[in-house]
Parts: C-alpha cells; structure tokens; sequence
C-alpha cells in the first residue's frame, strides 16, 4: 500500500535527521527544503537498487553492510563508502535512505554506496568502543581496530558487488570522521579518496568532551544522556532527548550542583562512558591511546581534510588531522577546507550565515559541488582536470573564499598584543616596573553564562555570538584596540600568555577573541531577529584553559594562593580580517557556564567536590613589563590573501 504523501515526507525527513550532527535537528525544514527531500528520494528509489550483507571480519565477526547501487550497468562505477556507529537505518531491501553520499551530485552521477554498522552497533556483530585504539602492529587475526575493520569490509565489498571500477572513496562528518581517519590507516590499495569531515581526534585537549582539560558539560551531557545508554535492540537509532523539565540549561546545571550529581540523580550509572569521561580527568594513556594522529604516516589515499572555523564540536580535529599528514607525509595529496561553518554545517544548508554572522554567499553550496564533487571526481573517476590547492580556505570579515598552497600561510608574521591599563589592547610591550594587574571576583555560585539566550544546549551558534552581555560583567575583564585605520588578517593558530595569580588553589582561564563592530554599522536588512549590529561584540575564537595543568596535562600542580605563576596555551587556528574601523577585542574571565563545568576553585578531583568545596576567588591578570599578558597571533600580508584566481 503507498504511504500517504505527508506521512512519506515526514519519514523521508526522520530518516535524513539520523544522518545530521544531532544539535542540527530542531532547525526545522522549509517548504522548498521537503519538496527537494521527496523529488531526491523518488530519484534514489526509481535509479538505485538496494542490497544488504553481513561482511566477516578477520576475527570471524560480522558486521552490516547496506549497498545502494546503479540499475544502468553500462559501465563501472567507484564505490563510496561511509561508516558509522549511528546505525545505517532503515533496514530492510524496500526500506531506501532518503539521500545518497556526501551531496545529490553523487546519486545523479552514479556511484555504488555503502553504509557500514560499526562494530557492536546496529546490526554489527561484536563490541563497540569509543574511538577505538589504532593497533600499529598487529600481530593475529584477533587483532582488530577500526582499520582493520574498514580493509575487511572493502575486499567484501570488492569481491561481492558487481560492477565496481575497482577504487573505494570514504567519508564522514564527526564521529564518521574519525572513522574516515581510521579508513586512512588501513593502507587498502584500493582506497584511493579519503575525507574525514571534522574527525573526532584529541577528546582531552581539544575535540568535543574536553578543552584543556576543562569539561564541555553541556555538550557531553546533552550527548551521552541518549547515545551513551546501552541499546535495547539491534534496530535502534539515537533515542529520544533528555528532559530538562525547562528551558534553561543555565539554571538546570547549576541546580543539578556538583558535577557528580549528573550521575547520581539524573544517569543512574546506566551511562558507561559518562563514568570513564568523568574520572579520567588527567591526560593519561586512555586518552593518548585514542589519539589517531601519531599514526597518520605512509598514507597512500589522496585526503582531503574538511572543518569549520566555528564548529563547536570539533574545530580541532581538521587542522590538526592536516597537520599531522604534512609533517609525516610530504608527499601525499594533503587538502585543507576550512569554511564559515557550525558542525557539519557544509552538509545541510547553504552556508550563508551563523546566527548574527553574515557571510554573503552561499558557502556550503560552493563547497559540496565546486570542492567536495570535484575531489572524489578526480580520484574515482579521472574526470576534472582542476587541481584543488593544498588549502581552500574562507576568510571571515572579508569574506571570501582563499586558495593557498599550504596552511598556515608561510609568510604570516608573529605579533603580540598586550593588555594594557584602562583595558587598552596594544602591539606595543608595557613598559610598568611594578606589579601592574587587573582583577575580579569569580564566584561559582553565578558563573559567566556563555551564552546571553536561554538553551539547554551547546548550541553552534555561540561560537560568533554577541559578547556585550560578558563584556558588561564584573567578573570578565576586556581590553581592544582604537578602531583600526586599516585591515588587519589573522591567519593560523593563537597563542595565550596570562601571568595570573588567584586566592584559590585552582581556576580556569577562558580567552576570547573577539571583532568588535563600530557604533554606527548598519543592520541587515531584512532583519527578523531585529539585531542590533552597532557595536556588535562578535566571538572569532575563544578556548577555555584549566589552570592545573599549566605545567602538565598528565600531572595537575595546585596554584600557590596569591602567587603570580603563568599560564599558556594555544587556541585554534583562524583567518578573520578585523575591518577598517573595527576594533580588536580580547576577554579573559574564569567561568564559561554551562559550556564548561564549574571549577571549584580549589585544587581536588572536581567529579569528588561537594558543595562546600565551590569558593569565591580574586583573580589577577598582570600586565607589567616583566609579567606581560596577552595574545600572540599570526598577521598575514597583504600579499598573502590577494584575491584567488
């Protein structure tokens, strides 16, 4: 029996948001958007036939394949590949995805798609480990990893569809990412286009659960309350979505008190990893031995990297995944794409903005059909014979799309610019003899919010939002320039240098980053939200930094109270131009709620603080000349962002 048409619509879409990073899924869809989603699903249904197989494994496991391939078989095509541990839903040969590949320009095409349960996920046989270690040396069939896993899948796949030209591409955005990585390392030879999309690598030091060691609570909690739960059947696909019981994840974190509550009254010890987050708060071998990136060398797949300068989730991962491979493989086909985007966001939409941020042209649309469909093109097809720069790179501010041979740019130039009194920011050092400093009060009982709306999430959009509501604060302190005569581009990595001191044992320093608009900038027009861009205060990069482990990650040292000590740390890369007349801003406060979790300030295990433990403290930031704060950057010449060709 036919589905009615809106009961199909709305399956259509169901099946679509399983794909899309998870704080995507309440944007909700246009007209235009259900209309496109139906005529792509009729077209996949009425051009591909579906297959479904268990793969083996090495070690006798077998693990869920789900193909999609062309009914023309007048010639051979490539086989695009994904895998996930989202589940490859829906199953069943009459039950068709909604959408194939990375974009509709590879359904329209022709490619054979496959979609992968992982390991213990789905209908995949075996057990299923967060980011699974990467074993270099095998040394038996027992021996399995995500590479492995992936090599085996391909020779199924090779010697059971009809039909292939014998070249494999992968993908994957997020946690695919990391398998994407993971696919990398196999070495299979017939692997010849591999593009981890904001892989998950580093989650102590920069990707999704921790940032310096400081805890992304609303993002972990939010996540783990569905997706760490053990499944309850094989079919089953990210549950449905904790409830607050409000809408302000503000309130609802600080009235769920010490960290160690979220176990005891709201996870109930159901969540496995939720524990093995929270008590490995040190950077020890559980973390290092997740970390893919030592391992990235002798690649012979081309790679193409892909990240967005304000993903919220793993804005880490991309660049460094790009820079491991230019260290250990200088001659691999090794691409960077770093675009205006939120998480996963060059997937989805156009691209055209994030929250107030305009970026005036339709960026995802450009990448998925002028970069992304060139790549696998070129490499699975022989077609193209445009050659894709080592970096293609969007510059916020600006706003325009660069082609560079490398990131970061080779002729950008190290500039500091220091905190000064009166909350001056200036390229020049301070000349003070004394103990020059500023100061506030940070008190656990009213953190900073991070964001100035009401959301129980860690939503993308507060990676460009308004600041002004933090700048208005006792407890943050901010320091920018004179409005600037002309241009000035910031292109590659950030690095904070704060002498502090606190009465405390322990704190967080959080740095921000920021491009402050004149008084008299227009609003946009049309203007729904009825923003108010005079004076607009937007965050370009900001990283919170746990002050423990200034000196180690692996070993915490308490601050001495009172004690002038160092901190510093390196905050992702960026390309943003602060504008003729625009100012350059920098923000430094000790709390960033509910994005991070509350340090108490005292020096201790915080998943083991009591509610006695939280206590005020005064926070100094020094600027004298011999204890100088503030932020080094990369400033790059005119030259090097000319317009591409």
């Amino acid at each position: 029996m036919k589905m009615p048409r809106l009961l199909r619509v709305a399956a259509i879409l169901a099946i679509t948001l399983a794909a899309i990073p998870l704080a995507a899924q309440d944007r909700q869809p246009t007209d235009d958007q259900r209309r496109k989603a139906e005529e792509l699903s009729d077209y996949v249904k009425a051009n591909y036939t579906k297959y479904e197989y268990m793969a083996p494994m090495r070690d006798g496991a077998h693990l869920f394949v789900s193909v999609y391939a062309p009914k023309d078989r007048s010639k051979p095509y490539p086989i695009w590949m994904q895998r996930t541990p989202y589940t490859v839903a829906p199953y069943g040969i009459d039950n068709y995805r909604a959408s194939l590949g990375p974009s509709e320009f590879f359904a329209r095409d022709g490619y054979i798609f496959a979609y992968c349960d992982v390991r213990g996920r789905g209908k995949s046989e075996g057990r299923f480990e967060h980011v699974r270690p990467y074993i270099p040396s095998k040394t038996g069939p027992n021996q399995v990893d995500e590479a492995s896993d992936t090599y085996d899948t391909i020779e199924f796949l090779l010697k059971t569809v009809p039909n292939h030209n014998g070249r494999v591409g992968i993908s994957g955005t997020s946690y695919p990412g990391f398998y994407a990585t993971m696919a990398a390392l196999s070495g299979h030879p017939a692997l010849k286009a591999v593009s981890p999309q904001a892989p998950v690598t580093e989650w102590f030091i920069g990707d999704d659960w921790r940032h310096n060691g400081a805890l992304f609570l609303a993002h972990a909690f939010n996540f783990l309350s569905f997706f760490g739960r053990p499944p309850t059947g094989e079919n089953e696909v990210p549950g449905p979505r904790f409830d607050y019981g409000t809408p302000d994840g503000y309130d609802f974190f600080l009235r769920m008190g010490p960290l160690g509550n979220a176990d005891r009254e709201f996870f109930k010890g159901q969540i496995d990893y939720w524990r093995e987050l929270i008590s490995h708060d040190t950077y020890s071998d559980y973390w290092r031995v997740r970390d893919p990136l030592p391992y990235l060398k002798n690649i012979k797949a081309a790679v193409m990297t892909v990240g967005g300068w304000f993903d919220a989730e793993d804005v880490y991962g991309p660049l460094h995944t790009y820079q491991a491979l230019a260290q250990r493989d200088p001659g691999l086909v090794n691409i960077l794409v770093e675009g205006p985007w939120s998480h996963g966001q060059w997937n989805r939409d156009s691209g055209d903005h994030l929250g107030d941020a305009r970026f005036n042209q339709k960026t995802g649309d450009f990448f998925r059909e002028r970069i992304e469909f060139t790549f696998f093109q070129r490499f699975l097809k022989d077609r193209g014979d445009e050659k894709l720069p080592g970096a293609y790179v969007f510059e916020t501010g600006r706003n325009e799309w660069r082609k560079l041979d490398s990131w970061p740019p080779k002729d950008a130039v190290k500039k500091t610019f220091y905190f000064e009194s009166a909350g001056k920011l200036s390229s020049e050092r301070p000349s003070a003899s004394g103990e020059e400093f500023d100061e506030y009060v940070s008190d656990p009982a009213k953190p900073v919010p991070h964001i100035s709306w009401t959301s129980t999430q860690m939503t993308y959009e507060y990676m460009t939002a308004d600041q002004r509501f933090a700048s208005r604060r006792t407890d943050v302190l901010a320091y920018q320039t004179e409005p600037l005569h002309e241009d000035v581009t910031f292109a590659g990595p950030l690095t904070a240098s704060l002498y502090v001191s606190t009465t405390g044992t322990d704190s967080d320093w959080d740095v921000k980053l920021i491009d402050a608009y004149p008084g008299d900038y227009p609003d946009p027009d049309p203007n729904p939200t009825g923003v108010r861009m005079g004076g607009y205060q937007q965050l370009v990069r900001g990283e919170p930094f746990r002050g423990k482990f200034r000196k180690s990650f692996e070993r915490p040292v308490a601050f001495e109270p009172g004690k002038p000590d160092k901190v510093e740390f390196q905050l992702p890369d960026i390309f943003h131009t602060f504008r003729r007349g625009h100012r350059i801003m920098v923000q430094v406060q000790s709390s960033w709620f509910p994005l991070t979790d509350r340090n108490p300030q005292k020096f201790m295990k915080i998943d083991e603080a009591r509610p006695s433990d939280f206590q005020k403290a005064t926070q100094r930031v020094y600027r004298s000349a011999k204890l100088s704060s503030g932020i080094t950057v990369s400033v790059a010449p005119s030259s090097t962002v000319s317009p591409p060709e």
